[in-house]
């Protein structure tokens, strides 16, 4: 049977070999690409909500998405992450995040980028870093598999405790999905704090104050790279 050290590196050289892109490059396109990250519960899709419908209100050009993307890929992922699908291990898990995060610029994102609309993405790869270090130990491999893909002008964290980021998941109703346990979030948060510190274009707002107020402080980050 083959070692884990192995399989790890046999898929690395995988998608290092057929990707189309060259590692984590910086746009020059004419839009602007943002991304809202965050732990389950953090405000994401809030936010990326309120921005989008501020800068449609502004005639600025937008496109708001998400990851996974609604492609073929990201129905399989989500169906891992609901448990409707269980026999898939967490490499493979990852690998899938990747696939469909290269499809999802090919053919969504970069697109929209080249005709100078701004992008804006509810999760993207650093949500793979921190949600992946969670069965994966090798973080390098993380990253290495995400090296190919674009970095975004603009990274907004969203900060918010473990127990306040799951009673709104319970009071909005919102199933439960794979990482969403107290300890397993804790880790996942303090993996965004550290992926932070790492790469450029990353601002961290706390979350726990009125959706309004976080909005105020999102829309000076934003505005900052789009006027």
């Amino acid at each position: 049977m083959m070692n884990y050290q192995r399989e790890i590196k046999k898929y690395s050289l995988f998608i290092i070999h057929f990707s189309s892109f060259h590692p984590m490059f910086k746009n020059k396109l004419p839009g602007k690409f943002m991304a809202i990250e965050g732990i389950d519960g953090s405000g994401k899709s809030t936010q990326t909500n309120l921005l989008r419908e501020y800068l449609k209100r502004e005639k600025i050009p937008c496109y708001a998405t998400q990851e996974p993307s609604k492609s073929i890929i990201g129905g399989i992922i989500r169906g891992r992450l609901t448990g409707d699908w269980k026999t898939v291990s967490p490499l493979s898990l990852q690998l899938l995040f990747a696939a469909d995060r290269a499809n999802h610029l090919k053919y969504e994102i970069i697109p929209q980028l080249e005709k100078g609309v701004n992008v804006v993405t509810n999760r993207y790869f650093f949500s793979s870093i921190a949600y992946g270090s969670v069965d994966i130990a090798q973080e390098d491999w993380l990253l290495q598999i995400n090296d190919p893909f674009l970095l975004p002008d603009l990274t907004i964290i969203l900060k918010t405790s473990v127990k306040l980021a799951l009673k709104r998941i319970r009071e909005a109703e919102t199933r439960l999905e794979l990482f969403d346990d107290e300890k397993t979030i804790e880790q996942v948060w303090n993996t965004y704090e550290k992926i932070s510190k790492k790469y450029p274009n990353i601002k961290l707002i706390d979350s726990e104050k009125s959706t309004e107020e976080v909005f105020e402080e999102i829309k000076k980050e934003v505005e900052k790279i789009i006027r």
